[in-house]
């Protein structure tokens, strides 16, 4: 019965995908049409999109999974995805309006434009490239996770899954994640109420469930000389934050709004899945209530997959098959959405910022939307090609160096919004200062943990390594503009104040 479920859910998405590109027709020889939805999605396509986008099938796995695990530390991606909306909503209606007044795709395209400099953007587009290219590989681990659970083994499911994806992507281009993100987040908000409701009364109440659980899981933790957790918990929160609409991905689904307005109004709707997002974590700690791992009919899977495997054994354990293939639908649906709409996010960004700018100048614009078609492909192929080639665990860990690559990027796009001052190579040197940095601090951990103590006047403050190294970054920057600014003061801004407004 779950199976049965979870294919006809499947088999409707992939008809939507297909169907997405008659749906607002427009066209897709055109890359703002192609890769951003001809910038016509209103509010509601917006919110569903952007949701779709942020709230992947990994996220679903892998909060539950840290709550599981490590406790109430594994809580931070609630604040730090409610903390995320107030930089949208500041940032990046600017955003969106200097990229329509100017026709960008891309952040880097913006940083090409304000600050005049090709190595620049460069840069920033290939932070974007690598930063994304192992999250598209974590959406196939989720996936990989709840096929388990439905009983099926080996590759070939995860090769038909992302061959579909790949053919309706080239097809329909970001249409088709926009349109499958309704199905996808009405079943997950359908799942998620259930699970709250139906779990807790199975196992006697709230009460319970946190009784049923250890203390020190229930806590931030403190180290060895009583400085607290907290530190760490609160700059990984942040970080994160500071990071999520930096992501090409996040940026895509920004740029592809119908006005400023539309920006805002997500900003403040979306926290909507945050809410989501919280009882999606609580249902690690259900799990650690419900004692799924010590079950013998779930010990291969927590053998295979670790702690992520915890949310699909409370799921087989508590529900009935047929609302199992609905959960499971929900979460590899969710692998889909995000996952197409970063491939795109990087054909875009190849397209633009590579492929149009250092090689074919005079690229037509047909050609560049036939470019972005095939790089999109070859981005999937290639992250597919990761985890079948049994890589999780280096996706995992890129993943992670991923965070800490990207807010690199916040100085030349976030800060450049508001202001030209910083010299672009003050900028570009600020970012290779910030990405060695923050490379050797995960690199200290064996790439095991973002956490990095720093020790400052007697003091160990465990701190996001992102964070720590994007200061690093910030001083380089700041401070070698002042001396390049003295030296030289001549710019190339092809932006003007009326168009951020």
């Amino acid at each position: 019965m779950a199976l049965g479920v979870f294919i006809a859910l499947f088999l409707l998405v992939t008809v939507l995908g297909f169907f997405a590109a008659r749906w607002r027709r427009g066209d897709l020889t055109q890359l703002s049409e192609w890769g951003l939805g001809g910038r016509r999605f209103g509010s509601v396509v917006t919110w569903f999109l952007l949701g779709g986008d942020l709230y992947t099938a990994y996220t679903f796995v892998a909060v539950p999974a840290l709550m599981f695990g490590g406790g109430a530390v594994g809580f931070f991606a609630v604040p730090y995805a409610a903390i995320a909306y107030v930089f949208m909503f500041l940032a990046f209606p600017r955003f969106w309006s200097v990229a329509r007044a100017k026709g960008y795709v891309t952040g880097a395209d913006f940083v090409r434009g304000r600050f005049g400099s090709r190595s620049l953007a460069l840069a920033i587009a290939l932070t974007g490239i690598v930063a994304t290219m192992p999250y598209i590989a974590l959406q196939l681990v989720g996936m990989e996770v709840v096929l388990a659970g439905l009983g099926i083994h080996g590759e070939w499911p995860l090769v038909i899954a992302f061959v579909i994806l790949a053919a309706y992507t080239y097809a329909s281009g970001l249409r088709a994640p926009a349109m499958i993100a309704v199905v996808k987040d009405v079943l997950i908000y359908v799942t998620v109420i259930a699970a709250v409701i139906v779990i807790p009364m199975e196992l006697g109440g709230f009460g319970k469930i946190f009784a049923a659980v250890a203390p020190g899981k229930l806590t931030l933790p403190t180290d060895a000389l009583a400085n607290p957790g907290a530190f760490s918990y609160a700059t990984l929160a942040l970080g994160s934050a500071m990071a999520l609409f930096l992501y090409p991905h996040a940026a895509t689904g920004v740029l592809s709004a119908s006005s400023r307005h539309v920006v805002k109004r997500n900003a403040v709707a979306l926290p909507a899945y945050s809410v989501v997002l919280g009882l999606v974590a609580f249902l690690g700690t259900m799990a650690l209530a419900a004692g799924v791992k010590a079950m013998p009919q779930y010990a291969d899977g927590f053998k295979t997959f670790g702690n992520n495997y915890a949310v699909p054994a409370l799921f087989l354990h508590m529900f009935p098959g047929w609302f199992v293939g609905v959960a499971f639908a929900a979460i590899a649906i969710g692998a889909l959405v995000p996952a197409a709409i970063m491939s795109i996010a990087c054909a875009n960004l190849f397209t633009r910022n590579i492929y149009r700018e250092f090689f074919k100048p005079d690229c037509t614009p047909a050609r560049e939307s036939q470019v972005a078609k095939i790089v999109s492909l070859v981005v999937k192929a290639g992250a597919l090609a990761f985890i079948v080639g049994g890589q999780a665990t280096a996706a995992i860990e890129l993943q992670l160096l991923g965070g800490i690559w990207i807010i690199q990027t916040l100085p030349a796009v976030l800060l450049g919004l508001y202001t030209r001052w910083l010299h672009p190579r003050a900028l570009l040197l600020g970012w290779i200062a910030g990405m060695a940095a923050g490379t050797w601090m995960a690199g200290a951990s064996g790439f095991k943990a973002a956490v990095y103590v720093l020790h400052i006047g007697g003091l160990d403050l465990p701190c996001y390594a992102a964070l720590s190294s994007l200061v690093l970054n910030l001083i380089v920057s700041y401070a070698l503009s002042l001396l390049f600014n003295a030296l030289s003061n001549t710019r190339a801004d092809q932006t003007a104040t009326e168009d951020y407004a």
